[in-house]
């Protein structure tokens, strides 16, 4: 990477001060002139940052602790935004944004870190959001997750959901899944991912790793033809249409356990948005077989850190006792927020409980616990009742309750 002179990595990143007011600079905004994207990406990781995005008329800006922050840099015109973008990509590439004006791909900083890329067009102009892969794998223990999701990894067939929005953490929890596989079990497994965000090594396994676009056309011909290519473990990164889901679940349903990925915030509507993009006349029969082959549902979200730098995961944890498999089965989904909520004794919590949990460990604020929660006056309740929280602290596992923090 060139050097520019002038160039010092502290005087370009706004928002270091505690009160996140801007800061007084010694001189005018780096120029962007001959500027390498990986100067941008550096300061990513050097910053501990999650995300940059490149626009037109705008400074790089970064995403740290969940917050955008500006980096002192001029505003980026449409030709320096092309111009820095266009220098990653391949001829193919190129032609690829150019015929559908969108692209997704992954990049390395060799030895130091991998990104996910979203090339996009906005107002005409060339435009990115790259996010942060670290190169190694964290453990669930390193991410705070519940101790269960370790357990769940030693079921020898099903179906288990990782969901949650964009940006809160799936990718990283299934990989910290699928390592922990890697470190304790011979498996072969093979991954689906749009793009690959993490590499895995083979330890104990054999992982292949399959990118939509690269190395498959569709996560659904890569699902069909991995079932001939004896899995253990399949991951599908996405589960988007009908035939998708349909072919994750019989996967299940033949001896695979399958990981998969969906866009939902409970595990509830989990299951309603699997059965719902069945036609009426199937919705009957994809119950009985998720009701069948689930093993669990993981719902994700992150939060500030309360009084630090970083984020805090909250979940959810649905596994699929014979009282859930009945409720799925019987079309009663809107039951099991309450199901979830009367069995700690197993190792299920809701989000709200997660919440709960979490603000009065003093993680997280009550305003970002309120602003994240399910359902605002249960919350409250479970707050203002010392035994109502979930029973469970995130990278603890089952039967450990939080005390109450003095004067809240």
């Amino acid at each position: 990477m060139a050097s520019r002179q002038g160039y010092s990595q502290p005087d370009v990143f706004r928002g270091d001060k505690e009160d996140e007011k801007e800061e007084e600079y010694a001189g005018p905004p780096a120029t962007l002139d001959d500027l390498h994207i990986d100067e941008l990406l550096h300061i990513i990781v050097d910053k501990g940052a999650s995300d940059l995005h490149i626009c037109q008329n705008s400074q790089p800006m970064i995403r740290l602790d969940g917050k955008l922050k500006a980096l002192h840099f001029e505003k980026f015109t449409p030709t320096h935004a092309q111009r820095m973008l266009y220098d990653i990509l391949s001829d193919d590439n190129i032609n690829k944004f150019e015929t559908t004006w969108e692209l997704d791909f992954s990049y390395s900083l060799p030895k130091r870190a991998r990104f996910r890329v979203n090339l996009y067009r906005e107002k005409g102009a060339t435009a990115a959001a790259f996010r942060l892969i670290p190169q190694k794998i964290p453990t669930v223990e390193q991410l705070n997750l519940p101790a269960v999701l370790k357990t769940l990894c030693e079921k020898p067939r099903g179906l288990i959901l990782v969901t949650g929005p964009t940006g809160s953490g799936k990718s990283t929890s299934l990989a910290a899944m699928i390592n922990y596989i890697n470190e304790n079990h011979a498996h072969h497994i093979i991954t689906i991912e749009d793009p690959i965000e993490y590499l895995h090594e083979h330890k104990k396994c054999i992982i292949n790793q399959r990118e939509v676009g690269a190395d498959t056309k569709s996560f659904l011909n890569a699902l069909r033809g991995s079932l001939r290519e004896d899995p253990d473990i399949l991951l599908v990164g996405e589960m988007r249409d009908i035939e998708t889901i349909s072919l994750a679940v019989t996967a299940a349903e033949t001896g695979h356990l399958v990981f998969a990925t969906l866009h939902t915030n409970t595990a509830a509507e989990s299951i309603d948005r699997m059965v719902d993009v069945f036609p009426p006349e199937q919705q009957e029969q994809i119950r009985v077989q998720i009701s069948n082959n689930i093993i669990a549902v993981v719902a994700q979200q992150l939060l500030p850190r309360a009084g630090a730098k970083g984020r805090v995961p909250a979940n959810e944890i649905m596994i699929a006792s014979s009282a859930i498999r009945n409720l799925i089965r019987e079309a009663k989904t809107h039951q099991i927020t309450s199901m979830i909520q009367m069995s700690a004794n197993v190792g299920m919590f809701t989000m709200d409980q997660c919440l709960r949990d979490l603000y009065l460990k003093g993680l997280v604020t009550l305003d970002d616990a309120y602003s994240r929660c399910v359902n605002k006056d249960e919350l409250t309740k479970m707050i203002n009742t010392p035994q109502g929280g979930s029973g469970v602290q995130p990278g603890m596992g089952p039967g450990v309750r939080p005390m109450p923090t003095q004067g809240r």
